[in-house]
């Protein structure tokens, strides 16, 4: 919005309470209402398309959302008129065979690619993205600073982060360049990305006081994994650690490449882990 768009947003009835208190154009609905979908794109210039499910045990759980509502999207917008399609991936998609999730979404990328061949599309594929509202990865940012750092990932492992207000940038900008058809990895700009060891030291920069690693070994990460599925069956409702999540977590490489989306769009992301970590938790959501 700041970059001059008017926005509407395709909202799942009931969800209306968490969005922000801005001038948005709300269309209550979800992605498998045909009709719904096409009142909502009929007369947009672009469609971003950043829904995705995260939650789920096999691929039955995250295609209708990840992929087929994907390709659904991209022939409406095909359909009706939008020039410009931007979907928001994830870093995932580059590892498809670690878990259903990640196929997902590399699925979606290849509908796009095939379904949106006279649209101006652009995808972007982030890393984990936090920022003030996030209820993913908020409770580990928290333990944070409380001094404690669960060592969930490879222990060994390299990764990326990305500060939402820099994807929200990211986005304006590829809805106005000239550089289409392309898949951009995007991160927050360092180097290499963090290992633990660099999060605990901003952690502690952070609190003012020492932070606590707990390594997590990858045994009890599973066992975890697999009595959470077992209760999913009583409480019906998809656990957010599965075996799945499982593999993407202990993958020893979640590094972005940010050369690529550096060439071509006019972004330069601006919140390393060090402030963003301090506007997250010092931030109200919603709120600047």
């Amino acid at each position: 919005m700041e970059a001059g768009w008017r926005v509407r947003v395709l909202v799942r009835p009931g969800s209306e309470r968490r969005l922000p208190d801005l001038p948005l154009q709300i269309h209550r609905a979800t992605l498998e209402e045909p009709a719904a979908l096409t009142e909502f794109v009929a007369g947009a210039s672009a469609v971003v398309h950043c829904a995705g499910r995260v939650r789920g045990i096999s691929a039955a759980d995250f295609e209708p959302v990840n992929s087929e509502a994907t390709a659904r999207l991209v022939r409406l917008a095909r359909r009706l008129g939008a020039s410009r399609f931007v979907l928001i991936s994830s870093l995932a998609a580059r590892e498809p065979r670690l878990s259903p999730y990640a196929a997902s979404k590399h699925k979606a990328e290849r509908h796009l690619l095939i379904e949106g061949k006279d649209l101006e599309w652009i995808v972007l594929r982030p890393p984990a993205v936090y920022g003030p509202g996030d209820r993913e990865m908020r409770p580990l940012l928290e333990a944070m600073a409380r001094g404690v750092v669960p060592i969930v990932g490879h222990p060994q492992g390299r990764f990326s982060l990305l500060y939402v207000e820099d994807l929200a940038a990211a986005v304006a900008a590829a809805l106005s360049t000239d550089v289409v058809r392309e898949i951009f990895e995007i991160d927050d700009g360092k180097p290499g990305g963090y290992d633990w060891k660099e999060v605990l030291a901003i952690a502690a920069a952070f609190r003012g006081g020492r932070v606590v690693p707990l390594p997590v070994p990858e045994w009890l990460l599973r066992s975890v994994a697999r009595m959470a599925l077992l209760g999913a069956r009583f409480r019906h409702r998809a656990p957010m650690l599965t075996p799945a999540k499982v593999n993407e977590l202990r993958h020893p490489d979640w590094v972005c490449d940010n050369n690529g989306i550096f060439q071509a769009l006019d972004w330069r992301p601006r919140v390393d882990f060090a402030r963003g970590l301090a506007m997250t938790l010092t931030t109200q959501p919603g709120h600047r």
